[in-house]
């Protein structure tokens, strides 16, 4: 258990370069993990799990790591992108050319994913994120899925999935099936949008009428266009994928314009108890898919912590709910240990790089195995979808929808806003 005195200690130094300090070992033999994450800026919410999971990684590699019998201090060294995918790859190139880092590590959406993927294979450098569906992250770098990147490896959900979960969420409620999208000129909004390979084509397939108004700019302070649209269009489930402080703005204005749709499910926004707080009851019904919860059937490799094991420590240590990314940080750190211990030899990054590719792990989020695709390089990671309820003024995330993944039970009945 991490008390709260500690948690501080670790927060405090965060913004700091060193988190994992070195052992008493030569050079030689300390491995530099870095660590790029968006602490400010609008997707900060994202990182705040950030300070706890460090926390429990320094203490879990206090004594370090054997690799083919020698003892190897671990050292993270940790950067903020701000938010921005320009500062994701400077602070990117500055852990690689200053830091010499041995592996990078991202999470955060594309805007952190993709442009340190894209610094890692450029110079050569083993590389593992998640927190971004795999489409946005592969193919919003040119992927190819006939032989994927060199030095690049990610684990999360696909669009294929968050799509059959948003669905499976609707089908659940009686509406007129007019869906109105709220998507941004981002790279998640650009492929959730996209024609061939996003939510359009499987919706029309489906028997839905996609009201889109076209792409926004990421932190509008005005929805007026797109609220009019939806109501012209009868629209009764609106769906998107936004930043927080976005989604704040179009709900609030929703109501101001007396636009009331029946189900509202986003992906990015809804995924945090904060959020929901912040709209007070106006929170209440709201939708969103679920990669990680307390009642996942999942442990940690690194810790043997069960899902609600990690979870309670978490809200112990900070005093703040648990949110989604928590296990998907915790995660990302287990692979990174995992595969820097098969490397045989952490100088050389071709091993480190080969130990990556080869990863079958069972971590807090479930299979991580880079063996299996759907493309190279890539593995998936389950998707169930949930409902949030407010009460007594606090925000639970039941789960409602587990139609691709029945070992992952439900725990309420979906039911539409104000129902």
């Amino acid at each position: 258990m991490i008390s709260r005195r500690s948690f501080g200690r670790a927060a405090l130094a965060l913004g700091a370069a060193a988190v994992l300090p070195r052992l008493s070992l030569a050079a030689d033999r300390v491995i530099r993990v870095g660590f790029v994450t968006p602490q400010t800026g609008p997707l900060a919410v994202f990182a705040e799990p950030d300070a706890f999971v460090l926390e429990q990684f320094r203490k879990g590699l206090a004594d370090g790591i054997d690799i083919n019998g020698e003892k190897w201090a671990v050292e993270i060294i940790v950067k903020d992108s701000q938010s921005s995918s320009n500062r994701a790859a400077t602070v990117a190139q500055e852990l690689i050319l200053n830091e010499a880092v041995h592996i990078l590590t991202a999470t955060s959406t594309p805007d952190t994913t993709n442009p340190v993927a894209d610094q890692a294979e450029l110079n050569g450098v083993p590389c593992i994120t998640n927190d971004t569906p795999w489409q946005p992250h592969f193919f919003g770098r040119g992927g190819d899925p006939a032989k994927g990147f060199e030095w690049t490896n990610h684990f999360f959900w696909g669009l294929e999935d968050v799509i059959a979960t948003f669905t499976g969420i609707w089908e659940k409620v009686e509406t007129n099936k007019v869906v109105g999208a709220l998507w941004p000129n981002d790279p998640d909004g650009n492929g959730w949008g996209d024609p061939k390979m996003g939510f359009p084509p499987v919706l029309a397939e489906k028997g839905y009428t996609l009201v889109d108004p076209g792409r926004y700019q990421v932190m509008s302070d005005d929805f007026t266009a797109q609220i009019t649209a939806f109501k012209n269009a009868g629209v009764e489930i609106v769906t998107g994928v936004v930043p927080p402080p976005d989604f704040a703005t179009f709900w609030t204005q929703a109501a101001q314009q007396g636009f009331h749709p029946k189900v509202v499910t986003f992906g990015k926004a809804l995924e945090f108890p904060q959020v929901i707080s912040s709209l007070g009851e106006r929170g209440d019904g709201l939708s969103v898919e679920v990669w990680w919860s307390p009642n996942h059937p999942f442990k940690s490799g690194f810790t043997g912590q069960s899902s609600k094991e990690l979870a309670d420590a978490y809200e112990a240590a900070t005093g703040k709910p648990w949110t989604m990314p928590l296990a998907f940080k915790h995660s990302l750190f287990e692979v990174v240990v995992d595969a820097l211990k098969r490397s045989g030899d952490p100088t050389k990054p071709e091993a480190i790089r080969d130990a990556i590719r080869a990863t079958n792990y069972d971590s807090i989020v479930g299979k991580v195995n880079f063996t299996t695709g759907p493309v190279p390089g890539i593995s998936k990671t389950p998707l169930v979808g949930g409902q949030w309820s407010v009460v007594d003024g606090k925000p639970q995330l039941a789960i409602v929808e587990n139609g691709a993944h029945p070992e992952i039970p439900t725990s309420a009945a979906m039911r539409p806003i104000g129902g």
